[in-house]
């Protein structure tokens, strides 16, 4: 369609067009239709035959060729009245003015024309539209000129379409509104509803939804089907629950756009009650008072019940249950008594209280009663009391006995059987309350309680003990009285009579506390030490009659004799180191004296006997010898040397009294020593340069100090001798070394030496020398080394041995080549001695050295630039200055030009010879000073390029010419002289607007005939005009730059301006004419500029984002705005509404997925007519919508997935490891921020995490690496910053590797080691193997050997095994060619990236054939060692041995071959290292008295050093291969002549006696026995053939306290029953210590408080209730438990040892009655059911969840009072772990019932026969003897009955079980290593199959606790395996005491591990000491 644009701007707000769309053919074919193209078509035959005839020619309706008008319009109100729909066009021929009009109808008067003039109208809407009404309107329009009639005109059809919008609102269809459904009816439809809408589509279509005023949804529900409500029933109706629901039902169109009608229908759903509920009490009074006085009728309480059926209420009967007292309305529900009351009555109610059950029948109306008609109640009715009762006695007489002193609160006992101590008053509270009293008072004896209520149990009791005294009085009387409190009047007695009887209540008492005493100790037999003496104030045998001395306890109690009469002790065995003062100088013993001829009480005293001294003790010197270290010119030893010798003897005496002197020695002149201290010191100092003279003059050697020519030894021997008589002395050597000091410092010949060299001097030439000498005496101190200090710049160097200098290679002296140009240089040369550190000296002098100059170097032009000229320079310019440089001192520079190598070019390239054009004619050059100038003027024309060719020589050259040449390029530049000219006068365009940019718009050239050819185009005039327009400043194009509006401008004129490139520029100027075009150029536009949006990820659909607006500069339907967004962008997650421009969420949105959305929003004018014909215009816009983020993803971290790994090295600022992290949350809110930390791993803080921001963290080291490698596994913890946060944790692997800086160092043979080998050893001889080890980890650590050349060629007799050290013989020796070879072996390690090494230095000593081998002289050697000392802490050498073969050495300076001692024996698990060269005995691996007590060593003594094995060593000691270090060893002096023999007797007799137990003194509980650690399988090591060259070393652990104690169990329970005795030790808490003697000692006491809970009864318990013995850990009872006492004690213990070391343990002790108590019948023997009854108690207290105490385990005693040895009865109780409460026995019967599944196989297991109360129940009612006789009997029936089944099932099954037997105790997998008691060497391991189940129902070790009878009579000893625990019992029994222990020890070490996993607590406890278990019984009472 057209519209005008004047008309659009002209309408623009005032009035709204509407797109009209026409058509060329029909739309509907209605009648109406074909009568208006009948109507058309006669009006164009009329108007055609009309033309032909007048002149005059119709107007035409301007439609383009359409048959018809269609215009779709909304209907009202959306289209208001008034609104212009329409703009009718029309033409004429003749241009007259036309007329629009429309025919009248009924549809015509919709619309209104209104003609404006011209050729146009415009047809507004006259009333509103409504689509229900009419959807369309068939309207005739008419159009006529001024020349025809009126009824003379052209037709045109418009027909009008209205179109539907959402205005009529559903309505319901008449329903029913109220609605009644029985309660419980089943679901089902309920009404069916239908609503109506006269809306069409969409709009029409009704969809029904349902709401409950209350919320209740979930009853009812409703669906739309054919559009139609079908409400339905959901659930079963309650009218108790609720009886009226209220339903809303919504009737709503399915508009998709704009508001949406709704439609409301309210229905009243009623529930019809039904009779199913019962009656219900609704008033209930729970307790009624009322005093037992009241008179008969007395209304006490009333009840109410109403019908449960709210909604028929039926009447309701009332009644009360078979009741004497009381009675009840059946109508009104009161209740009333009925008789008189009494509350002491004790029928049917308690303290008082009675219980009425009231019954509440419903009278119903109907038979349809579907629920109970009665219900129940109940009430309480207590009586209030009266007081009508007095206090009452049980009896009228109480007898009662006590014994004398009994202690305070004992209870008295009643004499008389079934005694009734108990006194009542039934009354309630004050009523009943009643004090009890003495009378006469006495402060003997009291009753308790003082006051009681009700009833109480009473006790007599000692209330002064002191005063209890059988000597005094034997009987009291007295009388009890009971007395109420409120009334005295009201009160009874009792009288009492109590018998004091007699005790032995005197204790021996010795005439003095402690004994003192003394002896010498060489005592004789029958010495009489002392006399100890008791008196006793009892008589007869109570009295000192019958006192009797005994247990004479202590140290060398078993030395000494006793007389128990007399009490003298004498000596009975002299002798031994019990009487040696210098082992134990006192003793201590204790003696005890016991009454009543040692049967009664007892009392000890301690007796101390001193050990008096005899001096028979020589000083002993601690070491063998003396070394020191004395340097020179030093007056003071480098460290002092004390000597010290210790006397044995008693110190402070003349025997203990140590003098030293020097007695021997060439220089002890020159040494003086302390005669009382032995600090030995030198007299003055020494000269070792005039040592070494004197030494050298005397010709002496020092084979000793191995060669060294820095050290010097002195000998000296000093004697030790004390002052006894008589007087006894030892002499020791003391050997001092003097050690030479560097005290010389180099000194030079000269201090200045001068030289001078010329420049080109070669390299590796000398220059000059320089000397220096060292005055010291040894080496290296006078060994001179030289170095350059300063001064050498890296052109000399210096020979350190020579001192020769010499130029360095590949140096040039040459000045020229220096920064500075040095030609001298000053060397600073110093000599440097050999001596070590800060005693190193040197000596400094100065070396000149001057350079002289050469003339050798060229000259050098420098760099000529290439020159641009101007054509037409004037003459004498110059151009350039010519320079070169020469580096000689005195060189001659001339310049000049070379013709021969000069050239020129023209413009066009081509060469210009010089006969053309002479261009160097233009040039000439200064010959001295280089410049150039120009001498003729230059034509560019001619020539353009010039090339001159420039020379230079030196004519000082020292040798030839020496020239150089260069090249100067010249460029003649151009000049400008004419301007640009364009090839139009001017320039005339046109273009539309809008064009885009680039579009031409006109081209503009210009020419130059200059050089400067090069045009630019600039745009001149008009700035605005510019802007629109782009030149191309080379092309000369004109193009568009932006947009071009027509509406702002018509015109464009502007000038161009073309520019040459000349210096100065020439330029021309042109005008050009450019016309715009006008079209159609309005877009839609967005109001507002960009924004950004933000919402939350969670926000739900249809939440409103933004409102967009947009407006069009159009108007009509080209500025309505219709909006639209790009789904692509919106990726469905948001929707906008096309009409206001509301944006709004669609779906669910999640940030994590996109975080962000760039939606493009197109804003479209005239959408609705013109989108499909492409009319419309749009607009785009972008909105950016943020989504905010919520914290709902955890962090992501990435980790190395393998070990990181550094070194040990690894530098602190490196890192080890990256962390990223990152989390799926906004990173720019803490939700996506991440903190990391280390959590776990870094033990130590060896490493820390340093964040570098949120989400990137590094770990570094902390500290050092070294010497940490390992693998470290760190526990990474990441948590985001959000709230709540989300935390995850990850695991970095940090692998530390070794770092090569450890060397290997040779741990044998050591240095300087001399190896003695025959010289007919045979080539491949094994002659020894060096070890080195290396302190790195992996391939750092592997050593390697290899042999390093020497300059004898010593190495090429030998070969060492590169891998394992070992050195062979390569090729034969020859002794007489050569005895001593000298060889150094490296050993080096593989480690990177450098490989480090040590060198072993090696003297390998040909000899003679060794005949004899080195013997010892004693056979046995004892040692001690401490228990967990250091390894190397303790050393012990062992003796010397002696050798014939020193005695025919053939050469006189050949030293005596090395002995080497090797354990061969005993030492297979590596506890001790044993040196052999120096023959010291340590300890290599930390010892445990506890583990191993006891070792024997078997040492061989051998000259082959290299002996490492039994078999190796062997062989090269056949070979006689001698290893022999220097370092070491006796001194041997041939003046002092030292007896080395002699000295080996002296020292080997001393150790062999170091210890000797005494007599029957146990060693240890265990010895080491090699075989034990051979795990390889094997057989174990042989002993060794005992023979001279092997002696045997017992080793004995010495015990420190290193263990503490350790309680059997942390938690101790136990209980005592009311009924227990005063003192009674009734359970034990114990605690084992490992260590011995003294250390482990055990001392138990009770800490704190003993706290009281739950207690009754207690009160007047002042004291401890319990008492700990120190001593055995025995708890005993200090109270008086009586009757009606409960509640429980805890208080912790403490064991503690002789150190101080302790555990501690908490005691539980329950209150408990005799008839608390279960008793259990297990077929097995007692001791067999202690060793499982821990077992027991823990498998029983988990499954019945208590605290299961065992009180006591006894043998069975049957009915008849025989004994039955195969069975055992427990007695226990069980206590609640919630309260701690005290179970009753038919609660652990109950309990035990219930969990009997779970204890099924427990109770098969132990054998369990029957579950039982320890005593009879009593019962309320004492039954009388004769039925209580009848249960009994048949209760013995029963058990009879019982028991011969069981012996029967027993002798059936006998066969199985002996068959399980004899298999345990088969042995067939005997070998070499023996568990077995019986049989120390034979072993018993475990026989696969033997201890399992070959049966069903069947287990032979199960049962042994009674077939142990009958199998040990006729089978015969067990040789069974460690697993059979009757076999092990009855190896015990076989041996004698000690042998039981230590078999007891060992049986307990092998099978520990297998009882601790059968026995919960000891694996808690700890308990490894089974032995201790078994040494005992077993306490009941633990946990």
């Amino acid at each position: 369609m057209y519209n005008e644009p004047q008309s659009q701007s002209r309408d623009h707000g005032s009035m709204d067009y509407k797109k009209v769309r026409l058509k060329g053919e029909p739309t509907r074919k209605s009648p109406r239709y074909k009568t208006s193209c009948i109507t058309c078509i006669q009006v164009i035959i009329l108007t055609t035959l009309i033309s032909l005839v007048a002149s005059n020619r119709p107007p035409r309706f301007a439609i383009d060729g359409q048959s018809e008008i269609v215009l779709r319009l909304k209907e009202s109100p959306e289209t208001k009245v008034g609104t212009l729909i329409y703009t009718l066009k029309g033409y004429d021929p003749d241009n007259d003015p036309l007329t629009f009009g429309k025919r009248n109808s009924h549809d015509s008067e919709i619309i209104r024309i209104e003609n404006t003039g011209g050729n146009e109208a415009k047809v507004f809407l006259a009333k509103e539209l409504d689509r229900e009404l009419q959807d369309e309107y068939a309207i005739v329009l008419t159009l006529t000129d001024s020349h025809y009639s009126d009824h003379n005109y052209v037709t045109q059809s418009f027909l009008l379409l209205v179109e539907d919008i959402n205005d009529n609102v559903p309505s319901f269809l008449p329903y029913q509104n109220a609605i009644e459904i029985p309660e419980g009816s089943a679901p089902s439809v309920v009404t069916t509803l239908e609503a109506t809408d006269a809306d069409e589509g969409a709009y029409g279509q009704v969809v029904y939804y349902l709401q409950e005023l209350d919320g209740d949804n979930d009853v009812f529900s409703i669906a739309t089907h054919q559009g139609k409500g079908i409400l339905r029933l959901q659930k079963e109706l309650d009218y108790e629950k609720k009886s009226l629901y209220q339903l809303r039902v919504l009737a709503i169109d399915r508009a998709n756009q704009g508001p949406v009608n709704t439609g409301t229908a309210a229905i009243l759903v009623k529930v019809r009650d039904l009779e199913d509920q019962p009656p219900e009490f609704v008033e209930v009074q729970a307790v009624a008072r009322i005093a037992e006085d009241a008179p008969v009728g007395t209304k006490v309480l009333r009840v109410r019940a109403i019908d449960g059926d709210r909604g028929i209420n039926n009447p309701i009967a009332y009644a009360l249950e078979a009741n004497d007292l009381f009675d009840i309305n059946p109508h009104t529900g009161i209740v009333q008594t009925l008789t008189k009351l009494d509350r002491e009555e004790q029928s049917d109610q308690v303290n008082g209280a009675h219980i009425l059950r009231i019954s509440a029948t419903e009278l119903s109306k109907s038979n349809t009663q579907m629920a109970p008609t009665t219900v129940r109640t109940e009430v309480t009715v207590i009586v209030s009391d009266v007081n009508d009762e007095i206090p009452t006695f049980g009896e009228t007489v109480y007898r009662c006995e006590v014994n004398e002193n009994a202690q305070t609160n004992t209870p008295l006992n009643f004499i008389d059987e079934e005694v009734q101590n108990v006194v009542f008053d039934h009354d309630e509270g004050n009523n009943g309350t009643f004090r009890l009293f003495l009378d006469p008072p006495n402060d003997l004896f009291e009753i308790v309680p003082e006051l009681a209520v009700n009833e109480a149990n009473f006790m007599l009791r000692v209330k002064n003990s002191k005063s209890l005294d059988f000597e005094q009085f034997t009987e009291v009387n007295f009388t009890i009285f009971a007395r109420e409190v409120d009334e005295p009047s009201r009160w009874s007695s009792a009288h009492v009579q109590i018998f004091i009887r007699d005790q032995n209540d005197n204790f021996p008492e010795f005439t003095q506390t402690i004994y003192n005493a003394s002896v010498l100790e060489n005592s004789d037999q029958d010495t009489i030490i002392t006399h100890v003496q008791a008196v006793d104030v009892d008589s007869g045998d109570f009295g000192t009659m019958g006192i009797r001395y005994t247990n004479l306890r202590g140290g060398i109690a078993h030395l000494l004799n006793l007389n128990p009469i007399t009490g003298v002790i004498t000596i009975k065995q002299a002798g031994g180191s019990a009487f040696d003062r210098e082992i134990i100088s006192r003793h201590y013993l204790t003696v005890e004296a016991i009454d009543s001829a040692g049967q009664g009480n007892r009392n000890t005293a301690q007796i101390i006997i001193d050990i008096l001294d005899v001096n028979d003790n020589a000083p002993t010197f601690p070491q063998r010898q003396y070394e020191t270290k004395l340097l020179e010119n030093q007056p003071e030893f480098e460290t002092p040397l004390q000597l010290e010798a210790r006397d044995a003897d008693l110190i402070g005496t003349e025997n203990s009294q140590v003098t030293y002197e020097i007695v021997e020695g060439m220089y002890r002149s020159n040494f003086t020593i302390d005669p009382q201290s032995g600090l030995l010191r030198p007299v003055h100092s020494f000269d070792f340069e005039e040592l070494v003279e004197r030494s050298s003059r005397r010709g002496d050697s020092d084979p000793q100090a191995g060669g060294s020519p820095s050290i010097r030894e002195i000998d000296l021997l000093v004697r030790a001798r004390d002052s006894g008589i008589p007087m006894l002395s030892t002499v020791v050597p003391v050997l001092i070394y003097v050690q030479d000091v560097n005290d010389n410092a180099p000194i030079f010949q000269r201090s200045f030496y001068a030289k001078t060299v010329p420049e080109d001097l070669p390299g590796g030439s000398s220059v000059l020398q320089v000397t220096a000498i060292d005055g010291d005496g040894s080496t290296p101190n006078n060994a001179v080394v030289y170095r350059i200090q300063t001064g050498a710049g890296d052109k000399f160097i210096i020979n350190s041995e020579t001192g020769v200098i010499s130029v360095a290679q590949g140096a040039n002296l040459d000045p020229d080549l220096t920064d500075s140009k040095r030609s001298l240089y000053t060397l600073s040369v110093i000599a440097l001695d050999g001596g070590l550190g800060n005693s190193q000296l040197m000596t400094t002098c100065t070396v000149n050295i001057s350079i002289q100059d050469v003339n050798n170097k060229p000259p050098v032009l420098t760099e000529m630039p290439a020159l641009k000229i101007v054509e037409n320079t004037p003459v004498g310019t110059l151009v350039y200055r010519i320079q070169a440089t020469d580096l000689d001192q005195k060189a001659i520079l001339r310049y000049k030009l070379n013709p021969e190598h000069c050239e020129g070019r023209s413009e066009e390239g081509a060469l210009v010879k010089s006969t053309e054009y002479d261009f160097l004619g233009a040039f000439e050059v200064d010959p001295i000073e280089g410049s150039l100038k120009v001498v003729k003027l230059l034509d560019r024309e001619r020539v353009e390029h010039i090339k001159l060719a420039i020379t230079v020589e030196d004519l000082a050259a020292f040798k030839g010419r020496q020239i150089a040449e260069g090249f100067l390029s010249i460029q003649v530049l151009d000049e400008n002289d004419n301007n640009p000219k364009f090839r139009l006068p001017f320039y005339r365009q046109s273009i539309t607007e809008n064009s885009i940019n680039g579009a031409m718009i006109v081209n503009v050239l210009a020419s130059d005939v200059d050089r400067n050819r090069t045009i630019t185009y600039a745009l001149e005039g008009n700035p605005t005009y510019r802007s629109l327009m782009h030149l191309d400043s080379q092309t000369g194009e004109i193009v568009v730059a932006s947009k071009i509006d027509h509406e702002q401008y018509q015109w464009l004129n502007f000038s161009v301006r073309a520019t040459d490139s000349g210096l100065p520029a020439r330029s021309s100027l042109v005008d050009v004419y450019v016309t715009v075009l006008d079209e159609n150029d309005n877009n839609p536009y967005f109001v507002g500029g960009s924004k950004n949006y933000t919402i939350s990820e969670n926000a739900a659909p249809g939440t409103r984002v933004a409102t967009l607006q947009a407006g069009d500069a159009d108007s009509g339907d080209f500025g309505k705005i219709t909006f639209l967004m790009d789904r692509i962008s919106s990726q469905g997650k948001f929707t906008i509404d096309a009409d206001t421009g509301v944006l709004t969420v669609a779906d669910r949105l999640d940030r994590e997925s996109k975080d962000s959305y760039n939606l493009v929003i197109e804003a479209w004018d005239n959408y609705q007519f013109g989108f499909l014909a492409g009319e419309s215009r749009n607009a785009f816009k972008q909105v950016f919508i943020s989504i905010l983020d919520e914290n709902d993803n955890p962090p992501e971290v990435s980790l190395p997935n393998s070990c990181v790994l550094i070194t040990e090295y690894h530098e602190l600022h490196e890192r080890v490891a990256n962390i990223v992290g990152k989390d799926a949350d906004d990173p720019t809110t803490p939700n996506g921020r991440l903190d990391f930390a280390i959590t776990q791993g870094n033990k130590d803080g060896m490493f820390e995490l340093r964040q570098l921001d949120a989400w990137n963290a590094q770990i570094f080291a902390s500290k050092s690496l070294r010497n940490r490698f390992g693998n470290y596994s760190l526990t990474i913890t990441t948590q985001d910053m959000g709230l709540p946060a989300n935390i995850v944790h990850s695991t970095l692997d940090i692998c530390v590797s070794d770092f090569n800086d450890h060397a290997p160092v040779f741990v044998r043979p050591l240095h300087n080691t001399t190896v003695r080998i025959p010289e007919n050893a045979t080539v491949g001889t094994l002659i020894l193997q060096a070890y080195a080890s290396d302190a790195d980890m992996g391939q750092n650590a592997l050593v390697r050997y290899r042999l390093k050349p020497d300059s004898f060629g010593s190495y090429k007799m030998f070969e060492v095994n590169p891998n394992t050290g070992e050195l062979f013989l390569r090729e034969p020796l020859n002794r007489e060619k050569q005895k001593i070879h000298e060889i150094r072996i490296e050993a080096y390690d593989q480690g990177l990236p450098t490989s480090l090494s040590s060198d072993l230095d090696l003297t390998i000593y040909v000899r003679n054939v060794n005949d004899y081998e080195p013997q010892f002289i004693v056979n046995e050697i004892s040692v001690t060692f401490t228990e967990h000392s250091d390894p190397g802490a303790e050393r012990i050498k062992l003796p010397d041995t002696i050798d014939k073969d020193q005695l025919e050495l053939d050469d006189p300076n050949e030293t005596p071959s090395q002995v080497c001692y090797f354990i061969v024996n005993g030492n297979e698990a590596g506890y001790f290292r044993l040196d052999p060269e120096t023959h010291i005995l340590t300890v290599d691996r930390e010892l445990d008295r506890e583990v191993v007590a006891n070792f024997t060593l078997y040492v061989r003594a051998t000259e082959n050093c290299g002996n490492d094995s039994l078999s190796g060593g062997e062989k090269r000691r056949r070979l006689g291969i001698e290893i022999n270090n220097r370092v070491g060893g006796f001194l041997h002096n041939q003046q002092t002549g030292y007896d080395r023999f002699k000295h080996s007797r002296q020292l080997r007799s001393a150790e062999s006696n170091e210890y000797e137990p005494e007599d029957g003194e146990m060693v240890s509980y265990e010895t080491y026995d090699s075989s034990q650690e051979n795990h390889s399988g094997g057989s174990a090591p042989s002993k060794p053939e005992l023979d001279s060259t092997v002696v045997k070393v017992k080793v004995r652990v010495l015990d420190i306290n290193d263990n503490p104690p350790r309680f059997r169990s942390k938690i101790f329970t136990g209980g005592i029953t009311t009924n227990a005795d005063f003192g009674l030790k009734f359970m034990r808490v114990e605690a084992t210590d490992a260590d011995e003697g003294a250390n482990g000692k055990i001392g138990y006491f009770q800490m704190g408080e003993i706290r009281q809970t739950l207690s009754e009864g207690l009160e007047n318990v002042r004291k401890a209730p319990f008492l700990i013995d120190q001593e055995t850990g025995d708890v005993q009872l200090n109270f008086d438990p009586q009757k009606g006492m409960k509640g429980y004690f805890d208080f912790v213990v403490l064991a503690n040892d002789t150190s101080g070391m302790r555990d501690v343990a908490h005691v539980f002790i329950y209150l408990l009655r005799e008839d608390q108590k279960v008793r259990i019948v297990f077929r097995l023997q007692p001791d067999e059911l202690r060793s499982r009854v821990d077992s027991f108690r823990d498998t029983l207290g988990n499954i019945t969840e208590s605290i299961v105490n065992i009180d006591e385990i006894k043998v069975h005693e049957n009915q008849d009072g025989s004994v039955d040895k195969t069975k055992t009865d427990l007695y226990m109780h069980l206590v609640e772990r919630e309260d701690n409460s005290i179970y009753e026995v038919s609660e652990v019967l109950k309990l035990i019932d219930s969990h009997i599944e779970s204890l099924d196989g427990l109770f098969k297991e132990l054998n369990v026969l029957d579950t039982q109360a320890a005593e009879a129940q009593l019962l309320t009612a004492g039954p009388t003897r004769g039925p209580l006789f009848v249960w009994l009997v048949f209760t013995n029936l029963f058990l009879a009955t019982l028991l011969v089944v069981t012996i029967a099932l027993c002798a059936s099954q006998r066969n199985g079980y002996r068959r399980q037997l004899r298999a345990a105790k088969v042995n067939i997998f005997r070998g070499n290593s023996s568990m077995s008691l019986q049989h120390a060497q034979e072993p018993a391991t475990r026989v696969p199959n033997t201890n399992k189940h070959s049966v069903q129902g069947s287990n032979p070790i199960w049962l042994k606790g009674y077939d142990n009878e009958w199998f040990k009579s006729e089978e015969t000893g067990s040789i069974g395996g460690h697993d059979s625990l009757d076999d092990n019992f009855l190896a015990v029994a076989t041996q004698d005491m000690h042998e039981t222990l230590k078999g007891t020890a060992k049986l307990f070490n092998n099978s520990n591990d297998l009882n601790r996993h059968f026995n919960l607590y000891n694996q808690i406890d700890k308990l490894t000491n089974n032995a201790q278990i078994l040494a005992r019984k077993l306490e009941t009472t633990e946990l």
